[in-house]
C-alpha cells in the first residue's frame, strides 16, 4: 500500500473501530453477551470486508486506472456475494444476536464510507497528472 492508501485506511478504519465500539457495549447493555458476541462480529465483518478491498483496489491501481475500476467493481460484486452466503449461513443461528450483528453492519458500514470519502477529500491528490506526456501526439 502506499503513504495515500494508508491515511484513507486510518482515516476509514478508525471511526468505524469507535462506532463498533460503541454498538458492542450498546448491545451487550440491551440485549447482554449474545448481542455483544453479534455487534462484536458485525465489526469484525465490515473492517475485514472494507480493509480487503482498499488493499485490492490500491494494488490494481499502481497498475492500470482500468485494473483499479475492474477490481472495485469485481471487489463489490464479491463482497455482495460473500455477504449474502454468510446471511444465509447465519440464519437460524441463536449463538449471538443477528439483529445486533445487521445493525452494527450497517452502521459500521456507514461510518467506514464516510471516513474513506473525508479521507480522499484530505489527500488532495491530483486528478489529472500535469505535463505528462501522451504517445502519438506530437509536441506542440
Amino acid at each position: 500500500m502506499q503513504a495515500n492508501d494508508v491515511r484513507v485506511l486510518k482515516g476509514a478504519a478508525v471511526p468505524t473501530l469507535i462506532v463498533g465500539l460503541v454498538a458492542v457495549v450498546v448491545a451487550a447493555f440491551a440485549i447482554g453477551a449474545k448481542g455483544a458476541l453479534g455487534a462484536g462480529i458485525g465489526l469484525v465483518l465490515v473492517a475485514a470486508f472494507f480493509t480487503v478491498g482498499l488493499a485490492v483496489v490500491s494494488w490494481a491501481g499502481r497498475v492500470s486506472p482500468m485494473a483499479m475500476m475492474a477490481a472495485a467493481v469485481v471487489g463489490y460484486v464479491v463482497k455482495v456475494l460473500a455477504l449474502m452466503l454468510l446471511m444465509i449461513a447465519i440464519d437460524g443461528v441463536s449463538a449471538f444476536d443477528t439483529k445486533s450483528l445487521a445493525l452494527t453492519v450497517v452502521a459500521c458500514t456507514l461510518a467506514w464510507t464516510a471516513g474513506e470519502m473525508r479521507g480522499f477529500m484530505k489527500l488532495k491528490m491530483l486528478y489529472v497528472e500535469p505535463d505528462v506526456q501522451v504517445p502519438g501526439r506530437g509536441s506542440r
